[in-house]
C-alpha cells in the first residue's frame, strides 16, 4: 500500500460513550477519497503508557502516517505529545515557534475582546512542549498547534481532538503532504439499493464477482424493511488514475446486476452515475 495510514484516537470520553468518535469517520472518509488506506483505527485512554504503546505498535507496522488525534490541549489530561515522544525515545521540550504560535494566538483572543489579557500560564506553555525534532502545525482555528515528526520510514501527525480544529489543521497542512504521498493514485466508488433479493442468497455472487474483479471490494449493507428484504451494495477501489478506478467498479457492478437480476432483485443507484 503505497499510502498507508494508521490513527490513533485519544481521549477517555470516546471509551466510556460520552464522545461519538466522529473524527475518525471524518479522517479515514478523507484518506480514502485521496487514494489511501486507513489500515486500523485506535481508540484508548488519556494514559501516557497506552499512547507511547499504541504509536510503537503502529511504527512496527511501517504504515507511512500514523495520525493521532486528541490530548493536545493545556489541561492535566492531554497527555498524547508525551506518550508520543516515549515512543520515539525523544524527549519534550518547549518548541520555541510553537510557543510563539500560542502567544500570537492568545494575544488576538485579547484583541477581539474574547479574554482581557494574556499571560504565559504553565498550562497554555504546556501546548508548546513537542518531541524533539518535531515541527507545529498552524492551528487557523483554536490554541494548540498540531505537530508533525518523522521516525525512520514512518511520518507522525498529532491533531487536536475538537473536531472544527483537527478539520482546519488537516485541510491546510496535511492534505498537501498526503496529496503528493498518494501521487496519482484515484479512488472510486458507487453504491446501488436492492430490493428482492436476500444478503445470505447474494453471498456466493457477491464472493464470485470479487474473485472475478480482485481489486475491487464489495460490501453489503442490509437495511431495515417491514417485508421487502433491501441491501445496500458498496463497490469501492483505489488504482493508478481515476479513468482506471472508475472502469473497475463499472466492471465488476455490472457483472454483480446482471446476478442480482437473475435472482428476481430490482436496483437502484443510490450514490453515483457510472
Amino acid at each position: 500500500m503505497p499510502l498507508s495510514i494508521e490513527l490513533i484516537c485519544v481521549g477517555t470520553e470516546l471509551l466510556v460513550g460520552k464522545t461519538l468518535n466522529t473524527n475518525a469517520h471524518w479522517l479515514a472518509k478523507r484518506v480514502t477519497t485521496l487514494g489511501g488506506t486507513v489500515t486500523r483505527t485506535t481508540e484508548i485512554r488519556d494514559d501516557i503508557d497506552e499512547i507511547a504503546l499504541s504509536v510503537k505498535d503502529a511504527l512496527q507496522r511501517e504504515n507511512s502516517f500514523i495520525i493521532t488525534v486528541g490530548g493536545l490541549g493545556p489541561t492535566f489530561d492531554d497527555k498524547t505529545l508525551k506518550g508520543v515522544a516515549e515512543a520515539l525515545n525523544r524527549k519534550l521540550a518547549v518548541n520555541d515557534e510553537a510557543l510563539k504560535m500560542i502567544e500570537e494566538k492568545y494575544h488576538s483572543y485579547v484583541k477581539e475582546g474574547r479574554i482581557k489579557r494574556f499571560e504565559l500560564t504553565a498550562a497554555r506553555a504546556k501546548m508548546a512542549a513537542l518531541p524533539l525534532g518535531a515541527a507545529p502545525l498552524c492551528n487557523p482555528v483554536g490554541t494548540a498547534p498540531g505537530v508533525l515528526v518523522k521516525q525512520e520510514g514512518t511520518t507522525v501527525i498529532s491533531l487536536p481532538g475538537v473536531p472544527s480544529e483537527m478539520k482546519a489543521i488537516f485541510d491546510e497542512s496535511i492534505l498537501p503532504i498526503l496529496k503528493k504521498a498518494a501521487g496519482d493514485l484515484a479512488y472510486f466508488e458507487a453504491s446501488v439499493d436492492v430490493t428482492g433479493v436476500v444478503e445470505s442468497e447474494m453471498a456466493p455472487a457477491i464472493d464470485q464477482v470479487m474473485h472475478n474483479n480482485p481489486r475491487v471490494y464489495i460490501k453489503s449493507h442490509p437495511q431495515e424493511a417491514e417485508r421487502v428484504p433491501r441491501i445496500e451494495f458498496h463497490l469501492s477501489t483505489t488504482a493508478k488514475d481515476s479513468m482506471t478506478a472508475r472502469n473497475h467498479v463499472s466492471k465488476a457492478l455490472s457483472q454483480l446486476s446482471d446476478i442480482i437480476r437473475d435472482k428476481g432483485g430490482t436496483i437502484k443507484p443510490t450514490n453515483t452515475e457510472l
